[in-house]
């Protein structure tokens, strides 16, 4: 998988990661999460670390907000294998 493909893949779990917050902050953080994605569009995808970097910390501030609003963390099991796997 190339690593455009890595990065819309991620971009996809992280929004079904907020469909299972409490409804009320789901629009907060898929406005945060596209924000995200689209501020770094311009590293270059011949980077390799940048984006296995960013992808990395895409799933651990994910991660982060399971925490926060006590989902279960296996949640979050496909974007783990989107993000740390090359």
């Amino acid at each position: 998988m190339n690593p455009m493909q890595k990065a819309l893949r991620a971009y996809g779990e992280v929004l079904r990661l907020v469909r299972l917050l409490p409804k009320d902050t789901r629009p907060y953080y898929a406005k945060y999460a596209r924000e995200n994605f689209v501020n770094y569009r311009e590293v270059d995808a011949n980077d390799s670390a940048a984006i296995d970097e960013l992808l990395l910390r895409t799933y651990s501030h994910s991660l982060w907000v399971l925490n926060k609003y006590s989902v279960d963390e296996a949640a979050a099991t496909k974007l783990k294998l989107v993000c740390t796997t090359h």
